[in-house]
């Protein structure tokens, strides 16, 4: 079966075509997507700007082109935070189905833990026992952990890559002040969490984004010893380095385009603040992430 998975995020519009069989795992077949960070488009009343759903309605239609000669059985389209926490969520979703046929459904955040972290079990599997993961994205960081498909517990905190980056960080290079207030910011807003998470030692840890898979590659360029994962010594050493480099200096960094050179300073923030409060030294990278949970579910479901 052939699905398309049309993901709407904070940062980027990504239409993945997956084939996918129960019992077998998604195959990526082709990908189209664009960074058009509609996050960006937020105007003080917490409303996405007309010019801002004109953008996402002319990048879906754009997107949709692209991928008219690939034969699709089923179309499978959800909005992650961008759209979940926008006071005109329900304008956006009328007017991208008006002007482009596409029919959004918007993630509360539970689903979109609950989907990762089913994506990162299937991936992992059972031998992992009690596994914990992170996902930070652009605009929220997703948090779980359990021992079965279905996380005993999910959290989702704003404390997005580039929330953090748009509330919070100033010049560049970033002043010092501006770092200051953010990392009190995350302490803050991590530390109820650390309760509810518990002990972790003994926890498969994992991370899941296109942050953490950017931390991990920059770590690699600096500290090849320290392997396939991203580690909190490895953080220790980067982050350092990243919040002193101007917007320019970091886009010549492996795996550093410019639209995540601006952010991935408030995502190293968000990833070692995390490590340190939930006392994890070491994130194993899963290359999987929501949108191929929501393809196992949809394939769990359909054979079901």
């Amino acid at each position: 079966m052939r699905l398309g998975v049309l993901d709407v995020g904070s940062n980027t519009v990504n239409l993945q075509i997956m084939d996918a069989h129960h019992g077998s795992p998604p195959v990526p077949h082709q990908s189209f997507k664009d960074e058009i960070q509609i996050a960006q488009f937020l105007d003080a009343s917490g409303a996405v700007s007309a010019l801002g759903i004109s953008k996402l309605t002319s990048t879906l239609n754009r997107l949709k082109n692209e991928a008219r000669g690939v034969q699709i059985d089923e179309m499978l389209a959800f909005a992650t935070s961008s759209i979940r926490e926008a006071t005109n969520a329900d304008e956006i979703i009328e007017t991208v189905a008006e002007l482009t046929g596409i029919e959004l459904e918007v993630l509360s955040s539970e689903e979109e833990a609950s989907f990762t972290f089913l994506a990162v079990r299937r991936w992992i599997g059972w031998s992992a026992g009690d596994a914990i993961m992170l996902d930070i994205g652009g605009g929220s960081l997703e948090i779980a952990y359990g021992k079965e498909e279905v996380p005993e517990f999910s959290a989702s905190v704003m404390l997005g890559a580039g929330r953090m980056t748009r509330q919070f960080l100033q010049g560049d290079p970033f002043t010092e002040k501006s770092i200051e207030k953010l990392r009190e910011h995350i302490e803050i807003t991590l530390k109820p969490l650390k309760k509810s998470i518990g002990v972790t030692s003994g926890r498969s840890a994992l991370g899941t984004s296109k942050t953490i898979r950017t931390l991990r590659r920059i770590q690699q360029s600096y500290l090849p010893e320290l392997g396939n994962s991203l580690t909190a010594e490895g953080l220790s050493i980067i982050v350092p380095k990243l919040v002193k480099m101007s917007t320019d200096q970091r886009c010549e960094l492996p795996g550093v385009s410019s639209g995540r050179a601006q952010q991935i300073v408030a995502g190293a923030l968000v990833a070692q603040a995390a490590m340190a409060t939930f006392e994890i030294s070491k994130l194993s990278i899963c290359p999987w992430a929501l949108r191929e949970g929501i393809v196992l579910q949809r394939i769990d479901w359909l054979k079901s």
